[in-house]
């Protein structure tokens, strides 16, 4: 269940960058997200019930359990304008809990531990982003999350699904690699963006480029 929850976490990181971007309307953003995130926490709470009081169950749960009611809590924020603050909050919470799950899998899965390291990374620029209100990392939280909604979400769960879960030193050493190029192609996508939409001047004239054209990434 968790490795199918991780293809719709892929999914709607990814649609969510793309919001952030400004290639999806905000309106179709919330009702993906509301779809998705309702749909996971169903899932958990099933699971949860099924687990009869066993730990180790419902931890495997506990971090889907908290990316579907972000993806919840922002479709509904979307559709509704709830206020984003509270939201960015939540995020900060995730974040910190992403970084104890990413300790507790150091050593019994230390590409799991990679990864949890990057969604607390991601779910930090939620909260940097929403909570404080630090509009400059707009551009650069999209391209973090189009690049890491694949590569720590989609990728693995299909290397799980097909039974081929990445072990071992070599594979942590990559996926770290991966996380640290993740991050770092978001910069240099967002700089590269950012020139593109700059304005121009020519004479008297400013002309700006739109932000939201495909042509334009």
């Amino acid at each position: 269940m968790a490795l199918i929850c991780l293809v719709r976490s892929g999914a709607a990181l990814l649609v969510n960058g793309l919001t952030l971007l400004g290639h999806v309307p905000g309106r179709d953003s919330g009702v993906f997200n509301v779809l998705i995130g309702g749909l996971q926490l169903v899932l958990c709470i099933a699971v949860a019930v099924s687990a009869d009081g066993s730990l180790p169950a419902l931890f495997a749960i506990a971090g889907t359990f908290l990316f579907g009611l972000t993806y919840l809590y922002v479709g509904l924020d979307a559709l509704f304008s709830l206020g984003s603050v509270g939201l960015g909050w939540f995020c900060g919470l995730v974040a910190a809990l992403a970084a104890v799950f990413a300790v507790v899998h150091l050593a019994d899965d230390p590409v799991l531990a990679v990864l949890w390291a990057g969604w607390a990374l991601l779910w930090t620029l939620f909260f940097v982003l929403l909570a404080l209100g630090r509009s400059g990392i707009t551009t650069y939280t999209g391209w973090a999350l189009v690049l890491a909604s694949q590569v720590t979400t989609t990728v693995p769960a299909v290397l799980g699904l097909t039974g081929h879960w990445p072990a071992g030193p070599i594979a942590t050493s990559t996926a770290l690699v991966v996380l640290v190029a993740v991050f770092g192609g978001a910069v240099l996508l967002a700089r590269r963006t950012a020139a593109r939409t700059a304005p121009t001047t020519t004479g008297d004239t400013v002309i700006t480029s739109p932000a939201t054209a495909p042509a334009t990434l």
